[in-house]
């Protein structure tokens, strides 16, 4: 990976906050499926090839079939995501689009059909939390390298 500046040596302090809150993401009782899924897509809507490389490794590790990271940018249309999976894309768009897509209280309502308040919040922080990570990386110029 290539990176403008060494920024966990410049910036300690912060990143190890950004790494205490993808510690905790990674303790809430939001399926890991759905956590992965998350990061892609938002990763796909920011254009961070460094986490969409990163975030589709890990979740191939994790089982996730090609057909479902392929389509990411098509969740809607596709039969093979849950309604849970579902609910929590159409967050993250409109989280990660929220100057033109806010979040309605109708999608309010869809989302806790499946996570209860708890949830809601771990799902707000992982969305947010991913949308962080996109935007140091592409701010920091971190490629996406062949392996």
């Amino acid at each position: 990976m290539s990176q403008r500046i060494a920024y966990y040596d410049v910036a300690p302090d912060g990143m190890k906050i950004m790494m205490d809150m993808e510690k905790y993401t990674k303790t809430s009782t939001i399926h890991r499926t759905i956590r992965e899924l998350i990061k892609i897509r938002v990763s796909q809507i920011n254009g961070c090839a460094f986490c969409l490389d990163l975030h589709t490794a890990d979740a191939r590790k994790m089982g996730e079939t090609e057909q479902r990271i392929y389509c990411l940018n098509a969740w809607n249309e596709c039969t093979y995501y849950t309604p849970e999976e579902k609910a929590a894309l159409e967050l993250s768009e409109h989280i990660t689009l929220i100057p033109t897509k806010r979040v309605p209280e109708d999608l309010y309502k869809r989302v806790r059909e499946h996570f209860d308040e708890q949830q809601y919040v771990d799902l707000i922080l992982i969305i947010n939390q991913i949308n962080s990570w996109n935007r140091i990386s592409i701010a920091m110029g971190n490629t996406a390298t062949e392996k």
